[in-house]
C-alpha cells in the first residue's frame, strides 16, 4: 500500500510511496507499467551512487533500461538538456507505453517530467528523487518544467507521474547544502498548513539537522502530506495550490538577480519566507512574527543579499508566473498554519519585506 495517494482529476490516482529503490520495478508492474523498454535520466552526482544498481535491479525484472546520465545542477533545467532527452530518447525507438524514471533531485524530475509530458504527447512518469526537496515538494503534483532567461519555471505542462518512489536512504547522501536547502521546504509546508509539524519542527530541529533517522522519516511524511493534500484540492493551480508557494515570488526574484546558483532554491526561499513573514505581520500584526522568524532564521543561507540592488529585486517579482494583469499576487500568514493569497499588498510593503533581508543572514543553530 502507498504511503500517501494523490488523487486526481481524471480519477487516476499517483502513489507516493517511502520504499527503497529496489522495490520499484514491482511498483511500476503494480501501478500497471507494462514491462519492456524504459528510460532513466540522472545527473552526474546522483548516477554513480544509485544509477547502476537500480538498472541492474530493472533488467533482472524483464526491464530493458537506457539510462543517461546530465550535468548536475539548476543550469540543466535548460532548453539544451531537454533537447538531449529528446535525442536520447527517440534515438531509443521509444513508444507511447515506455516509461521515463527521473532519478534525482528537483531538476531532474522537472526537466524530465517536462520531457515526459512532450514526447509522443505523454509517456509514463516515474519520480524517483532522492533530495529532500524533491520528496516533499517538487516530484509530488505534476508541475515540470524548464527556466528561461525572463524567470524560473516559465515553460512547463502539468504531467502527473504513475508513481512516486521516494528512497529515504537517499538522503544520507546529500552534502550538508541540499539537505538545510531542502529543510527550507519543510519549514514553508509547516508554516503554510500544518501547525503540528511546525511545533515538531521547533521541538526536534538539532535531530533534523543531524538526519537522525526516525525524526526524518517523520518528518519528511509529514512534510510530503502537506504537498498531497493542497494537490488533491487543487490539482493545476486555481486556487489554493498557490499557498505552496510561500516565500517563493521573493525567492525566485533573488535567484534571478543574484544568478542562478549564487544561492540554492533552498536558501532564496528561506530569505523569501522571511520577506513575506515580514510584509504579513504589516498586514496581520497578531501573527507571531518572533517565534516563526527564530524557526526561518534556522535555515543556512551562506550569502547575504547586499550586492543585489532592492529595486532590481522587487522589479523582477513582476516577472514571476503569480503575477496577473500586471498585479502582483503574494502568499502570506494570517496565522501559523493559515496561508492565503493576495493581490492587495501595496509596493512599500513589498519594500518593507526586503528590506527584512537585504542585509548579512547570520544563521543559528
Amino acid at each position: 500500500m502507498p504511503d500517501l495517494i494523490v488523487r486526481l482529476s481524471s480519477g487516476r490516482t499517483s502513489p507516493v510511496f517511502f520504499s527503497p529503490l529496489a522495490e520499484v520495478p514491482d511498483l511500476m508492474e503494480a501501478c500497471g507499467l507494462v514491462r519492456g523498454k524504459c528510460l532513466v535520466v540522472t545527473d552526474r552526482r546522483v548516477g554513480p551512487l544509485y544509477g547502476a544498481a537500480l538498472a541492474s535491479g530493472l533488467s533482472s525484472r524483464g526491464w530493458m533500461p537506457h539510462v543517461l546520465s546530465l550535468p548536475a545542477g539548476e543550469h540543466t533545467k535548460s532548453a539544451q538538456h531537454l533537447g538531449a532527452i529528446y535525442d536520447f530518447a527517440l534515438s531509443t525507438g521509444i513508444d507511447r507505453r515506455t516509461p521515463l524514471l527521473a532519478l534525482g533531485g528537483g531538476v531532474i524530475g522537472d526537466v524530465v517530467g517536462f520531457a515526459a509530458a512532450t514526447l509522443l504527447r505523454g509517456l509514463p512518469l516515474v519520480q524517483l528523487p532522492t533530495s529532500l526537496i524533491a520528496q516533499v515538494d517538487s516530484a509530488i503534483g505534476g508541475k515540470t518544467g524548464i527556466n528561461h532567461s525572463e524567470g524560473k519555471n516559465l515553460i512547463g505542462a502539468f504531467h502527473q507521474p504513475h508513481l512516486i518512489c521516494a528512497d529515504l536512504s537517499t538522503l544520507r547522501s546529500l552534502p550538508e547544502l541540499e539537505w538545510s536547502s531542502g529543510l527550507a521546504e519543510v519549514v514553508k509546508h509547516a508554516l503554510i498548513a500544518d501547525t503540528g509539524l511546525l511545533e515538531s519542527l521547533e521541538r526536534h530541529w538539532p535531530a533534523l539537522m543531524e538526519r537522525q533517522a526516525t525524526v526524518v522519516r517523520d518528518t519528511v511524511i509529514r512534510a510530503a502530506a502537506v504537498k498531497v493534500a493542497v494537490v488533491n484540492e487543487d490539482e493545476r493551480e486555481a486556487s489554493c495550490r498557490m499557498i505552496l508557494n510561500f516565500g517563493h515570488t521573493f525567492g525566485h526574484a533573488i535567484e534571478r538577480e543574484a544568478g542562478y546558483g549564487r544561492f540554492t532554491h533552498g536558501e532564496a526561499v528561506a530569505l523569501g519566507m522571511r520577506a513575506a513573514l515580514k510584509v504579513s505581520h504589516l498586514l496581520e500584526p497578531m501573527l507571531p512574527l518572533s517565534r516563526l522568524m527564530r524557526l526561518v532564521s534556522r535555515l543556512p543561507v551562506r550569502h547575504s543579499l547586499d550586492s543585489v540592488d532592492p529595486a532590481a529585486l522587487h522589479r523582477a517579482m513582476y516577472r514571476d508566473k503569480k503575477v496577473r494583469s500586471g498585479t502582483l499576487r503574494l502568499v502570506l500568514l494570517r496565522a501559523p498554519g493559515e496561508a492565503y493569497v493576495t493581490d492587495r499588498v501595496t509596493p512599500e510593503e513589498i519594500d518593507t519585506g526586503w528590506a527584512a533581508v537585504c542585509s548579512p543572514v547570520k544563521p543559528t543553530r
